[in-house]
C-alpha cells in the first residue's frame, strides 16, 4: 500500500536520493525544506529526473507542511541540525514513524565520528521524540547511487528500533526499493554500529573511489 512519505531536509543528496527511490516505489513524496519554495524547487527537479518513468507523486513544502500531511518522516538533515530540527518538530511528529538516517561525523581530512551523549543520533532521536515510534534506517546506502535512477542499489538496509510493528513496516518500506533487502539489526541501542559503518564506507569509498553497500551474507531470505 503506498504511503505518504516526508523527508525533512529532504534537499540535500541522501534526501534526494530517496525522493527518487521511494517515488519509484509508488510513495507519494514530500520534500521537505527549511524553504517551501526551496523543497517545492527540488521537487520539481526530481520529477523531471523521473519523466518518463512510471512514479508516485513528488512535491515539496517547508518540513513543517511536510510532516503534517506525511503518515512516515524520514529525517535527513546532517548533525549538526539534528537535535535542533527535531526539538523544533516534536509536537508535529508526534504519533508518527520517525526514521532517522542521520550519522554523527564531521569532515576533517577525512570522516570522524562524533560522540553522542544519547550512543546514537537514533537513540538522541528517541529521547528527543517520545511520542513518536523512531526507527534507524537508510544510513548505509550511497546518495550518489540513489540519485542515479538508472543506477542499480545493491545493499542492505539495517533497521534499529524497539518497537517491533514500526520495524517492519520500515523494513517492508526497504524492500520495496529495487535491489535493496530491509534487516532486522536489532534495538535501538544497536544504531551507534549501524551509523558508524556509514563513516567506514565513506573512508573505504575515498580510497577506491567508489559507492559501496552493505551486504549481510548467511541469511535464509
Amino acid at each position: 500500500m503506498p504511503h505518504t512519505i516526508a523527508l525533512i531536509g529532504g534537499t540535500g543528496p541522501e534526501g534526494r536520493g530517496l525522493a527518487i527511490r521511494l517515488a519509484l516505489a509508488g510513495h507519494r513524496v514530500i520534500v521537505g525544506s527549511r524553504d517551501a519554495a526551496r523543497g517545492a524547487s527540488v521537487a520539481a527537479e526530481l520529477e523531471q529526473a523521473l519523466s518518463g518513468r512510471t512514479h508516485g507523486a513528488l512535491s515539496g513544502d517547508a518540513n513543517e507542511g511536510a510532516v503534517a500531511a506525511g503518515e512516515i518522516v524520514i529525517v535527513t538533515v546532517p548533525y549538526d541540525g539534528h537535535r535542533a530540527t527535531l526539538e523544533a518538530l516534536r509536537a508535529a511528529l508526534a504519533g508518527k514513524i520517525v526514521i532517522d538516517t542521520a550519522v554523527p561525523m564531521r569532515f576533517e581530512r577525512g570522516p570522524h565520528p562524533v560522540d553522542v551523549a544519547d550512543g546514537s543520533a537514533t537513540e538522541e532521536a528517541a529521547a528527543i521524540l517520545t511520542e513518536s515510534r523512531v526507527v534507524g534506517a537508510f544510513h548505509n546506502l550511497s546518495a550518489t547511487v540513489l540519485q542515479d535512477p538508472d543506477a542499480p542499489v545493491d545493499a542492505d538496509v539495517l533497521v534499529t528500533g524497539g518497537d517491533a510493528e514500526a520495524k517492519q513496516i520500515v523494513i517492508a518500506l526497504a524492500n520495496e526499493i529495487a535491489g535493496v533487502r530491509g534487516i532486522d539489526a536489532g534495538p535501538l541501542r544497536f544504531s551507534r554500529f549501524v551509523e558508524q559503518i556509514t563513516i567506514l564506507l565513506i573512508g573505504v569509498n575515498g580510497r577506491y573511489k567508489a559507492h559501496t553497500g552493505v551486504r549481510i551474507v548467511g541469511l535464509d531470505h
